[in-house]
């Protein structure tokens, strides 16, 4: 019998060289007549313009979007092959909910840490106004029936079983879960009771959110994070005059008689796509590019919600001191914080949950809690309740501001956080 041994090559470290999105939009408005596709192509050519990699054959590109028609079918392939990338560049489609973007650049680099490919693309895109609308059951079996029908006539003989109530059902789009038939907005309606979130310190995070992003395009941050599209050059949901005044007049959205989740403290629905660069070093080094920061790792955590015992969205609260517990770090650890803010009352339950020493214990098996986080490192450049969220574009967003904002700072590691439907959690760590 042979006796055959092994010795794993290093892992490499991954190099996050740049981001690029377009400005995001609310739903039915600058982009209401584009496609995923149209978005996607968009964000990407703009990444092939900024970094000269016209012609250039990448090792893969990922990306994803949450909604999806029929025709977006093999959607990341199809909208590389109408950028300026070599169309022997592979790629392919995911979907994990909102945490899509940050899944695919893990997806990438952990090819690129174990040898496979030198770089690759990751992205996402989603757009609520060119939501899908399908057909009722009935008429799409009547329809399929005529389509297998031979000759002119036989079709026409299927078509008279159409009845006009047929064309009034239409499965319209829900943000909904299929689970409990609530909407998001409603499971986090009732986190917040859960944990006893104040109306008043959700609208003083979404306050801050506009302000933070508002000043950080003035300084010029993302002036090489964001390619103009369709006249668009800043993300239409800011509101640099935003108030806690003007959001304290704003009426519950989801429980109107005691709630405290609103339009304003809630992201509203957005239009938009992100993609990053990720590389070897020595593939970023051979092309004169500088490396902003690394990606180190992820992880990625999922919750019973189903049963009412945990909220929706409290997924990320597992996934961190998971990581974290894995890496030897603790939240004192990291200088910067990406979290991303599906709504305000998300956030605020996540942060009082990793400073609960019952919770801690009890649901995520610490001996002691979590910690807290300083506010004036979460969220530094504003976050998804300024910019808005499309739903798979949001980690490629956070992965190129957070890559930036360490190498401005020179140095220093950073944590993002992810909810995403389905009661799951995305986080990563960046560091440099």
């Amino acid at each position: 019998m042979s006796d055959y041994s092994f010795s794993p090559a290093p892992t490499r470290r991954v190099a996050i060289v740049g981001g690029n999105r377009i400005p995001f939009a609310r739903s039915n408005t600058v982009y209401a007549h584009d496609s995923n596709q149209d978005l996607l192509v968009a964000a990407l050519q703009g990444l092939v313009d900024r970094y000269n990699l016209h012609g250039v054959r990448l090792g893969e590109f990922a990306a994803g979007a949450v909604i999806k028609h029929s025709r977006d079918f093999n959607l990341a392939r199809e909208s590389l092959l109408s950028t300026t990338l070599s169309a022997e560049t592979p790629a392919y489609d995911l979907q994990q909910a909102c945490g899509t973007g940050l899944e695919a650049a893990l997806l990438v680099a952990n090819k690129i840490a174990l040898g496979q490919i030198d770089v690759g693309v990751a992205g996402g895109v989603d757009t609520t106004s060119d939501a899908p609308i399908g057909i009722n059951e009935s008429l799409r079996r009547t329809l399929l029936a005529a389509n297998r029908a031979k000759g002119t006539a036989n079709k026409l003989r299927s078509l008279l079983a159409v009845r006009p109530s047929m064309l009034f059902k239409p499965l319209l789009p829900r943000n909904g879960e299929p689970r409990t038939g609530l909407s998001m907005g409603e499971h986090c309606e009732e986190m917040a009771r859960r944990w006893q979130i104040k109306r008043l310190a959700q609208d003083e995070l979404t306050l801050t959110s506009h302000q933070r992003l508002n000043a950080a395009y003035e300084e010029g941050f993302f002036d090489d994070l964001i390619s103009p599209y369709r006249g668009l050059a800043r993300d239409n949901n800011l509101r640099a005059d935003a108030s806690l005044e003007k959001l304290a007049s704003l009426s519950p959205a989801y429980d109107r008689q005691g709630g405290t989740l609103t339009a304003g403290n809630c992201t509203p629905l957005t239009d938009g796509a992100s993609v990053v660069l990720l590389a070897s070093e020595d593939w970023a080094a051979a092309r004169g590019l500088p490396v902003l920061a690394y990606l180190r790792t992820g992880e990625t955590a999922a919750v019973n919600f189903v049963d009412g015992s945990e909220g929706l969205l409290m997924a990320p609260a597992y996934a961190v001191p998971r990581m974290l517990k894995r890496e030897g770090l603790s939240l004192d650890d990291f200088d910067l914080f990406e979290i991303h803010e599906a709504f305000a009352a998300q956030v605020l339950c996540t942060l009082k949950a990793w400073e609960d020493v019952d919770y801690c214990r009890d649901r995520l098996g610490l001996e002691a809690p979590l910690g807290s986080i300083d506010r004036a490192k979460m969220n530094i450049n504003g976050g998804s309740l300024g910019c808005g969220h499309p739903f798979a574009a949001t980690g490629g967003r956070q992965l190129a501001a957070l890559a930036k904002a360490i190498h401005q700072r020179g140095g220093g590691r950073g944590l993002i956080s992810i909810c995403a439907a389905g009661g799951l959690g995305i986080t990563a760590i960046v560091e440099k």
